[in-house]
């Protein structure tokens, strides 16, 4: 089978398509022939070992302290179920399947097997593979930090800082599942993007300097101000934020995630996964409350290409890589 290999750290070009035999699922394990899977900002973090300050060795114990360990990357998945081992009872041949494989990694291939007991769980219905697998990173995310966490409620308010990335796109959806009021902080190509998906004012921080904002007087003021891109601290939120307001900071490093132990207005930490969650997720999109977005989709022989664009930091929801395509596609609609 073909897949993409990694032996260090560094550049896209770390990433090489090779050829490889097609696994066997072992007890308890199924075998998914995988049709898509997703280059996030975290996977490209990983590659080049760019991790929040304070998490450079933690992050290397776990992956590889010299080198990856896993030689097969890729977390996020959708696919079909072609065959099972001895003792599986949650799924069957012919399943059609999405979820991630964590830590394991694997999903860079045509194939993987994977334990029946991981964070995947049957596809939701009318969605495609790529739509699925586009709504795992941001929508798990969201849904640990919004529902789980922070337990957002009817008519409070949040700002949304990255607002049209993965994470940030999905944030707006299930913020408004939950009933919250909306404002959006993104550039001036996304401002249609972000209220198409539910937010209800967007600031455009090309013309309006967030951390400025702060020092204004008579400034509108939040319940929850979730910061997907790490230039917020919650000392320079305190003026937007109400009195008993939090800031959840999904890129924190070490010293604010130490904070966040001690300090009731700072949630952090890293999201679970879940098969709990990804059902929660299927159910989002299920009933039109979750459209994943997709801003390009790469066949997996252009793997480092998909890499060199998302190291750009600057796309809209997510990239999707088609394990059996040979044509890339740019510019896919919500």
């Amino acid at each position: 089978m073909k897949a993409i290999a990694w032996t260090k750290y560094g550049s896209a070009e770390v990433l090489k398509v090779i050829e490889t035999s097609k696994p066997v699922p072992k007890t308890g394990e199924v075998l998914v022939k995988i049709q898509s899977s997703t280059v996030t900002a975290g996977d490209v973090r990983l590659r080049a070992c760019r991790v929040p300050i304070g998490f450079w060795l933690p992050t290397r114990l776990v992956f590889g302290l010299f080198k990856p360990r896993k030689t097969i990357p890729g977390m996020e998945f959708s696919g079909v179920i072609e065959a099972i081992g001895n003792d599986v009872k949650l799924f069957a041949i012919g399943d059609e399947v999405y979820g991630t494989a964590g830590m394991h990694f694997g999903a860079y291939a045509e194939y993987m097997c994977i334990s029946e007991k991981e964070a995947f769980v049957k596809k939701p219905n009318g969605a495609t593979s790529e739509e699925a697998v586009a709504a795992i990173f941001g929508g798990l995310t969201a849904i640990h930090f919004l529902k789980d966490k922070a337990a957002i409620k009817k008519g409070q308010s949040i700002l949304i800082n990255g607002a049209s990335g993965a994470v940030g796109s999905a944030s707006i959806q299930v913020a408004k599942y939950l009933g919250a009021k909306i404002t959006g902080v993104c550039s001036t190509a996304n401002i249609d993007l972000v209220k198409s998906l539910g937010a209800e004012s967007v600031i455009d921080y090309t013309k309006n300097n967030i951390n400025e904002m702060t020092t204004r007087q008579n400034t509108e003021t939040y319940d929850f101000i979730l910061d997907t891109v790490g230039n917020l601290s919650l000392s320079s939120c305190k003026n937007i934020l109400k009195t008993e307001g939090k800031l959840i900071s999904i890129n924190a490093g070490l010293f604010t995630n130490l904070l966040s132990l001690f300090n009731k207005n700072l949630i952090c930490g890293v999201a679970g996964e879940s098969k709990q969650n990804l059902e929660f997720l299927k159910k989002l999109i299920e009933t039109g409350n979750m459209k994943p977005v997709i801003d390009r989709i790469y066949a997996l022989d252009e793997i480092v290409e998909a890499h060199r664009y998302v190291d750009l930091g600057h796309k809209k929801g997510n990239v999707v890589v088609s394990i059996f395509t040979l044509i890339r596609r740019k510019g896919v609609a919500v």
